[in-house]
Formats: C-alpha cells, structure tokens, sequence
C-alpha cells in the first residue's frame, strides 16, 4: 500500500479523528480539575495590619485564611507602637489566594544604638554634623574657660560624661562643653 492510499484510508482517518476527540477530553478535564485544585476565581481581601501587635496580626489573617511571614525589623517609628506593624505586602484591600504568605516588617522596641564618635579637641563646626549624620541630637552647649574657641572638651548625655565608643539610642541628645577662647585663670 502506498502512503497516498494510507493517508486516504478509512482507517487512519478514524485514527485522526479519535486522537483528536482524545486530546478535547484531556484538556477538558485537566482544565476542570485546575479549577478545582486552585481555587478559580475564589479570593481573600487582605485586612490592614498596620499599627497591630503581633498577636492581633496574626489571628486577623488566620480568620482571613492567610499565613503571617515576619520580616526583619525596621527602624524604629515612634508614631506606631513598639513590636506593632509598620509595613505588610502585599497591600491592605489586595485580592489574594488561600494560604497565601503575607510579609510584615515590625516596630522594634526601640531605636537601634549607635557608638559615639570621638569629638574631642574638634570643632563645634566639625562636631555638629558628625553627630546629626549619626543620627544623634546636639543637646546644650556649655562654655568654660579655654584657650580654643569652640573646641569640644567634653561629650555629656543627661548630664554624665561619656567618652567615644559609647553605645547610645540613636536620637539621643549629646551636651557639649567648648572653650570659650579665653585663657584660663
């Protein structure tokens, strides 16, 4: 037999046709059971987390059918309370999927403490943005009798003395005593 005659046949025709009918019914119910097996079309709205504790988070999502994932800490935000929610993705209001993993970034307890740059014997000119860049807060300045105007003699937090390397919440407020350009007496 030739292909030609082959090709032509009643027999290979029916073939075609019943892979043909096959392959309608497999992706039929392949589709079917996608359906099923993923949820088509069903969504669960994210609540809003923000400023929430932990616990608070957590029981919302799991009534919403959804997984808390923490993320590290970020800085510190004194309008949110500490250990509270300060960031969630996907959005509150997004249309998700069950069991689907909502990342959270908390409060920390509090700001993260930063060592004290050595100041002493700069100038008040060097000594402010050093701190500032810190992230600290120049408290008072305080002036005693010194040969070098506006040299920084000492480093004070809530009136003790403190000496480079000291660890300090960021923010903290840093006194200053300098000289007042006069020769001591």
């Amino acid at each position: 037999m030739s292909i030609i005659k082959f090709l032509s046949s009643k027999v290979f025709l029916k073939q075609i046709v019943l892979a043909a009918v096959a392959v309608v019914v497999i992706v039929f119910i392949l589709l079917k059971w996608l359906n099923v097996t993923t949820n088509h079309g069903e969504f669960e709205t994210v609540p809003d987390l923000t400023g929430k504790s932990i616990d608070v988070a957590e029981i919302e999502l799991e009534q919403n059918k959804l997984v808390m994932q923490i993320q590290d800490s970020a800085n510190f935000n004194p309008d949110y309370p500490r250990f509270s929610v300060i960031e969630q993705d996907p959005p509150a209001g997004s249309k998700v999927k069950e069991d689907r993993k909502i990342y959270i970034t908390l409060n920390p307890s509090g700001y993260r403490k930063v060592q004290v740059p050595n100041l002493i014997e700069k100038t008040l000119r060097q000594a402010q943005p050093t701190l500032e860049a810190l992230g600290f807060q120049l408290g008072k300045l305080s002036y005693v009798d010194n040969i070098g105007k506006d040299i920084v003699l000492k480093m004070l937090h809530d009136g003790k003395e403190i000496h480079a390397d000291t660890e300090l919440p960021k923010t903290s407020k840093i006194d200053l005593v300098l000289g007042n350009g006069n020769r001591p007496q």
